[in-house]
């Protein structure tokens, strides 16, 4: 694994690692979810691992704002803007067979800037619509006070490399619009969304609704007992991904 430095088109620096492969074709790009990182509790450190030795070359990164990339406020159109220099980067490297793994937030990312380059994509817990409770459900009325009178809300994460994080109100505003009808028919390549059934974060539910706007070679996995991070089901998840992406790259 290469730990690598490229820009996006705002002059910020984006963090990766970077896996290679025998095949100098295949590549897979990973994407976190939101406040996460290219780690994400390990599981994407694990994905990669196995995609790599199925002959697949991998790229892992952190959005701006996120883990080691520079900082920034979070917002969609950024993170798609990202991803754009993410794909950039990896064809300067010579890969033109490229697939998308996203998770939550990442998924959301990949099917927004979803572009005929890409071959296939695998979602895990993939956000698809629209946020289904009122923000004061999830931030503090501090938080809430600081949006208002300063655009963004600073929330702090014990987790992961990055501990503080600077959501900018558009990024509320992003959320609140997710159109599934509006984004997922203008995606054409095969689309494997895995999603657990315990998933607190993400409903269920919306990805049911996700695979009848998708390619017809689209297949929604859901797994029993797992929750949005997968404990305990990581090797589900990885068997599954590398199949996927065996077939379809």
């Amino acid at each position: 694994m290469e730990k690598v430095n490229f820009q996006n088109s705002r002059g910020l620096n984006l963090v990766g690692d970077f896996y290679p492969a025998d095949d100098d074709d295949r590549i897979v790009i990973m994407m976190h979810g939101f406040t996460g990182d290219r780690h994400e509790w390990g599981l994407f450190d694990r994905i990669a691992e196995e995609l790599q030795v199925a002959g697949n070359s991998v790229l892992t990164f952190d959005f701006s704002g996120s883990g080691e990339s520079d900082d920034d406020s979070l917002a969609l159109d950024k993170q798609v803007e990202d991803f754009y220099a993410v794909v950039k980067y990896v064809k300067s490297r010579g890969f033109e067979n490229i697939g998308l793994h996203g998770h939550s937030f990442g998924g959301l990312v990949a099917l927004k800037g979803y572009s005929e380059d890409i071959a296939a994509m695998v979602l895990t817990a993939p956000v698809t619509n629209k946020v289904r409770y009122t923000w004061d459900k999830r931030y503090s009325a501090e938080q809430l006070a600081e949006l208002r009178e300063k655009g963004y809300i600073t929330t702090l994460r014990e987790e992961g490399v990055r501990k503080k994080f600077i959501i900018d109100k558009q990024m509320l505003k992003d959320r609140e619009a997710v159109d599934p009808e509006e984004i997922l028919p203008n995606v054409k390549c095969p689309v494997l969304i895995l999603h657990g059934a315990e998933d607190e974060r993400v409903p269920v539910d919306d990805s049911k609704e996700a695979i009848n706007y998708l390619p017809l070679e689209s297949e929604l996995r859901i797994i029993p007992g797992a929750n949005h991070k997968f404990e305990k089901y990581v090797d589900t998840i990885v068997g599954k991904t590398v199949l996927w992406f065996n077939k379809y790259l």
